[in-house]
């Protein structure tokens, strides 16, 4: 099949965002923050303490459950020298990388590596009952092991630090190991948090559930890759780094059974639930697995194909491999770019914050509203909104024209 990925340049996505915009610290409470919501090419500025006011009354609710894990790792040589790990992900087969977090005695993970060149092949770091050695140098992938009843997670809670975004410029402090969590956070597996999570309060959370709009929860473990800049000029050359996917049977048929519209928050839950849909094509068009795990390159939607395959197909593909396999779990490696152009499959509205300049995030926006996303940021802008991880919200409804 030809690859046609559009030709979209990243110096369209640019912006002037003074550092004073880009919020530091949480507010006092989750759901103080300012909401914005644009809609049919209108823009109204609310509280976030008001959202369900705000949603359909049929629709469903879809946020990502992940929980960041303490991936800063400060080392020290035995002479003095400082190393310092950032976890990305484990090395392992298809299991959910929960899962890989509860192994006792040793893992594996690949890592960006602090001062890498000070750590030779064979040197083999301590800290307490812990040993840091090299699996794979030039691929970044390290063993970890210890001689302790304790899980990984639990070596973590202990000996790992919060890594908080690059754009932030400070160390993590003792309240950010809390608020830098959604109140749903259960999956461990991510090293940055789903954002646009952090404003939901019980308060909020039980005005939704007094209005009956539906909720539902997927998995998305957030890469460190969610920071990196688009350094190319073109944005489908931008290298994409891998994030998991896990979803259930049970969520699968809830997507099947909705009719109202999907309003992922995040867009890390967009991302994962464009990316079941393609898990879907992938098994449509019998392409292989990888020892039975699916990585969805960023070129594969692009194809060009004779076939569009419905969202029923596509999930029904998926829940008939999770049966002839006898798996309880769906989980997939994706490397999905959402560029204008796209067609969206599981997105009425979105919930997210306000996302850096040139970056994939105001990219994929830019595919749900279109050019429009300048108004919404300019406005932003002028009425005061904070931005980035901590910042303030929006409530953005596809553009209908699109």
């Amino acid at each position: 099949m030809s690859i046609q990925m559009p030709n979209i340049l990243i110096q369209a996505f640019d912006y002037p965002l003074p550092e004073s915009k880009i919020a530091q610290f949480p507010l006092a409470n989750r759901h103080d923050s300012k909401l914005l919501v644009y809609q049919d090419g209108l823009i109204k500025h609310e509280a976030f303490r008001q959202l369900a006011d705000q949603l359909p009354k049929n629709a469903l609710l879809l946020f990502n459950n992940t929980k960041v894990i303490p991936a800063r790792i400060p080392l020290f040589k035995e002479n003095g020298v400082a190393i310092e790990l950032f976890l990305l992900h484990p090395i392992s087969d298809s299991a959910p990388t929960e899962q890989l977090m509860e192994v006792k005695g040793e893992t594996a993970w690949e890592c960006l590596v602090g001062n890498k060149k000070r750590w030779k092949e064979g040197d083999v770091l301590k800290k307490g009952d812990l040993a840091f050695s090299w699996v794979d140098r030039e691929q970044n992938h390290i063993r970890i092991s210890w001689d302790t009843d304790k899980s990984f997670a639990q070596i973590l809670e202990e000996i790992g630090k919060i890594p908080l975004p690059p754009y932030m410029e400070r160390e993590a402090q003792v309240s950010d190991a809390e608020r830098y969590q959604t109140l749903f956070s259960e999956k461990q597996g991510a090293v940055a948090a789903p954002t646009a999570s952090l404003h939901f309060s019980e308060e909020v959370l039980a005005d939704i559930d007094r209005l009956e709009i539906q909720k539902a929860y997927l998995t998305l473990h957030v890469g460190a890759g969610t920071f990196l800049p688009v350094k190319e000029e073109d944005v489908s050359k931008h290298p994409m780094h891998r994030e998991q996917i896990v979803f259930t049977p049970e969520l699968i048929q809830s997507l099947l059974q909705h009719t109202g519209p999907f309003i992922p928050v995040g867009t890390t839950s967009l991302r994962a639930l464009e990316s079941l849909y393609w898990s879907g094509v992938w098994l449509l068009e019998n392409k292989p697995l990888e020892n039975g795990l699916l990585i969805l390159p960023k070129e594969f939607v692009y194809e060009a194909r004779e076939r569009n395959y419905s969202n029923e197909e596509s999930l029904n593909a998926v829940l008939s491999y999770l049966k002839d396999n006898d798996r309880n779990y769906w989980v997939a490696e994706t490397e999905l770019l959402i560029m204008p152009g796209y067609q969206l499959r599981f997105c009425d509205a979105i919930i997210t914050n306000f996302h850096q300049p040139k970056s994939t995030l105001l990219v994929l926006i830019a595919a749900l509203i279109s050019e429009d996303w300048k108004k919404v940021y300019d406005s932003a802008l002028s009425n005061e909104y904070r931005f980035l991880s901590y910042g303030d919200s929006s409530l953005l409804f596809k553009k209908q024209d699109i």
